[in-house]
């Protein structure tokens, strides 16, 4: 099969303005492709298809797919690249085309961007059918051409970052335990001979004094574990790193403050934020970003048992500070407390952690974009230029000290673990909790509840889970191997 795209007519002439790889192949085809889509009744809409069969031995299909205009650059108002976007999901969608033909391999035309197309085309074919036996059937996508073969590449390494992320988010809990999730990624890292992977114990992590995290992991029949890995991709070992921290609850029931039943299934994906750092490590390993990158995810379930944390319960950090356990489902800043005061032994050039923390987050940008809370404009920045380009996009949240007090004015310990006007600012309190733990001058906390699953927003990926924003951390540990300003 192959997929071409075509531009959104300038004038209203409706002729169709192909690519160059859409004019070679109509050349081909002694202006076959042109007249038909012409007979084919008004223009081509963004993101909508025509297929053609026969018109050429080596495509027995082709499908051309709508491009929108041929200049979109960088919209201001969307805060994202929408040139980029529209080959993405042109691409996506032809490729699907393609598959539902049942044609196992598709070429790809790279419409000006073959990074862009790459990642259309391998994060749109993605599903996650391990455990059925009736299966879509596989598609291998490939550049049409050679011209832009590096970027295609590059594309196919980003999108596999975020499809590793979309497996372990959309496994079952029963197959992705603590150690299970743990010995996936350091599988995936065993090829690369500058990356270290340590899987630590709970007896490990009890000599580390992370009373909160162990307090949450004693509700489980499932061991914790605490995943440390080390990419050394910088030019001298010990040039500062950046430090990924990921909540890896790999399945929450809300504990004794029990969620209800309806929905509770997808919290096998509460370890998003592990999954997606952890895969946005593999991907920059695969691409060789010179850049000296430490990954940590405590990983635990937390379930409802006797010895599970109680509400009104006391535990004490890493750092020595006392938490008040309010409601035993704002379990994952426990987690994250003892982790990013260990990632504070590294000498980081930035801390950057990720999780699934809130509803409040999905309440508030739905799944537009990451929020992202931060103290420092400098990392704001890359980030957020890192986002455009990535079309997975951060917005800036508060980190006021209006909701400090909040978490800070507590009757039995040092912080709450939710804010004292419960639901009001549920994001923005969590964020202020996390802050307690945190001395470093450039850390950012990504909430991504609101970007865990994809209903029918985001059209280059299927339903389920969503694996974001693992491309954008990538994007943003690229740019940051690059920036010398800090």
């Amino acid at each position: 099969g192959l997929v071409l795209g075509v531009y959104s007519s300038e004038k209203d002439d409706g002729v169709a303005q192909f690519t160059s790889a859409g004019d070679a192949f109509d050349k081909l085809v002694s202006g076959k492709l042109r007249a038909l889509l012409s007979l084919c009744g008004p223009p081509l809409k963004k993101g909508k298809t025509r297929v053609f069969h026969g018109l050429h031995q080596d495509f027995p299909s082709v499908v051309v797919v709508g491009l929108g205009k041929k200049n979109a650059g960088i919209n201001e108002q969307e805060n994202w690249n929408e040139g980029k976007e529209n080959i993405r999901t042109a691409v996506a969608v032809g490729c699907r085309q393609i598959q539902e033909l049942e044609i196992p391999c598709v070429e790809v035309d790279p419409c000006g961007d073959a990074q862009a197309a790459a990642e259309g085309a391998v994060l749109g074919l993605h599903e996650y059918n391990e455990l059925k036996q009736k299966k879509k059937p596989v598609v291998t996508p490939q550049l049409h051409g050679s011209a832009e073969s590096e970027a295609w590449q590059k594309g196919v390494i980003y999108a596999e970052g975020q499809n590793l992320a979309r497996y372990l988010m959309e496994a079952p809990a029963n197959y992705i335990t603590p150690i299970k999730f743990a010995e996936h990624i350091e599988q995936k890292l065993r090829s690369f001979s500058n990356v270290k992977v340590h899987i630590r114990p709970e007896s490990w992590i009890t000599t580390q004094e992370m009373g909160a995290f162990l307090s949450v992991a004693k509700g489980s029949a499932e061991p914790p574990i605490f995943l440390e890995i080390h990419y050394l991709g910088g030019a001298k070992t010990d040039d500062s790193p950046l430090v990924f921290v990921g909540k890896g609850v790999t399945f929450d029931s809300g504990g004794i403050s029990l969620k209800p039943s309806s929905g509770m299934d997808a919290m096998r994906a509460d370890m998003g934020g592990a999954a997606t750092v952890c895969s946005a490590i593999v991907t920059a390993a695969a691409l060789n970003i010179p850049l000296n990158i430490i990954g940590l995810a405590p990983l635990c379930e937390n379930m409802p048992s006797g010895k599970a944390n109680k509400p009104g319960d006391v535990v004490r950090a890493k750092n020595g500070k006392t938490i008040q356990v309010d409601n035993t489902d704002a379990e994952g800043r426990l987690l994250l407390a003892d982790a990013l005061c260990y990632a504070h032994n590294f000498n980081a050039r930035a801390i950057v952690n990720a999780a699934t923390l809130t509803g409040a987050m999905d309440v508030a940008l739905g799944s537009a974009a990451t929020g992202v809370f931060t103290n420092s404009s400098w990392l704001w920045t890359h980030l957020y230029e890192a986002s455009i380009l990535t079309g997975d996009r951060v917005w800036r949240m508060p980190l006021f000290e209006h909701y400090t007090k909040q978490v800070t004015d507590c009757p039995l310990a040092d912080v709450s673990n939710i804010g004292k006007y419960s639901r009001a600012g549920g994001a923005c309190t969590a964020a202020a909790f996390l802050k307690e733990f945190v001395t470093a001058p450039h850390w950012a906390h990504l909430d991504i509840a609101g970007v865990m699953s994809n209903k029918d927003e985001v059209p280059y990926l299927r339903k389920g889970m969503a694996g974001r924003p693992t491309r954008t951390l990538v994007e943003f540990a690229a740019r940051l191997s690059q920036d010398r300003h800090n």
